[in-house]
């Protein structure tokens, strides 16, 4: 059986004389302390973000009438409190969700998404075993690395600005950059819209190239940066999204992300290893 509070950040009011965890429950260790989530929510949400299973298939659970809200069966769209405990009875034949994550070297001229009259998308060019998605986007004149996976839990962890998270790139602008360009940089600029960005960590390669890091992601934002102090970008590369590197992949190859760097992308991401 799984068990939860539905409150996380204190315990839910309580008498002395409250009944104990019965001794088959097991108790969410798997929530994460920084996890907010705005009651009331529907229950199959619920267990989604507390990293339990897909909503999908938190619905068959709930319809076979494994899903308890304060030890009452639950139905489909009940909602829970903050106070709230929750409580799952595992069928003998549950299985944990299987996902899957790639690693996917983007080319220039080819669009994350949505392409137009044309355009190729990722998906229209390559073949994956698996039906995957990219999370983000990378211009199309840019390329480099970009996450492709079938778990939409990583999509809000991975791109919403209120977590942050490092992404570096490698730029090569059309002329000579200086300690003046790189201490600008670094140090923050005023986009076009007049939104100022972080400081951030960079560094001169050559006359003409540099790698910057970057944990905001603003639309075209290294190119208007850029754009900014009068230097066109001519080749935009990321190599790196938090623990994953680009490594040796080349241009339209992608690589299965597994093992230790699959573990540590999710534990950074509040997240839980599918196979454990």
């Amino acid at each position: 059986m799984y068990r939860s509070r539905a409150k996380t950040s204190a315990q839910p009011l309580q008498t002395k004389q409250a009944k104990a965890p019965q001794k088959n429950a097991v108790r969410d260790v798997n929530i994460p302390e920084n996890q907010t989530i705005e009651y009331p929510i529907r229950i199959n949400r619920y267990l989604s973000l507390k990293n339990y299973c897909t909503r999908r298939k938190a619905d068959v659970l709930i319809e076979s009438g494994k899903v308890f809200i304060n030890h009452k069966r639950a139905s489909l769209g009940d909602k829970v409190e903050e106070t709230d405990v929750v409580e799952v009875n595992l069928p003998r034949d549950f299985a944990p969700e299987t996902r899957t994550y790639y690693a996917y070297n983007k080319p220039v001229g080819v669009v994350t998404n949505l392409p137009q009259a044309g355009e190729k998308s990722i998906i229209n060019i390559t073949k994956f075993p698996k039906k995957v998605f990219p999370i983000g986007r990378l211009d199309k004149d840019s390329r480099g690395l970009i996450i492709l996976t079938d778990d939409g839990r990583i999509t809000d962890k991975l791109l919403n600005p209120k977590y942050i998270h490092s992404k570096e790139y490698i730029v090569r602008v059309h002329k000579t950059i200086g300690e003046t360009f790189i201490e600008r940089v670094g140090s923050g600029i005023k986009l076009d819209d007049g939104y100022m960005t972080k400081s951030c960590e960079i560094e001169q390669l050559d006359d003409q190239h540099f790698r910057i890091v970057l944990t905001e992601g603003k639309k075209r934002q290294i190119r208007r940066m850029c754009l900014a102090l009068g230097y066109e970008v001519l080749d935009l590369m990321r190599i790196r999204i938090m623990n994953i590197e680009l490594g040796e992949l080349r241009e339209g190859q992608y690589r299965e992300i597994k093992g230790d760097a699959l573990t540590e992308l999710l534990k950074s991401l509040s997240m839980v290893n599918p196979t454990e």
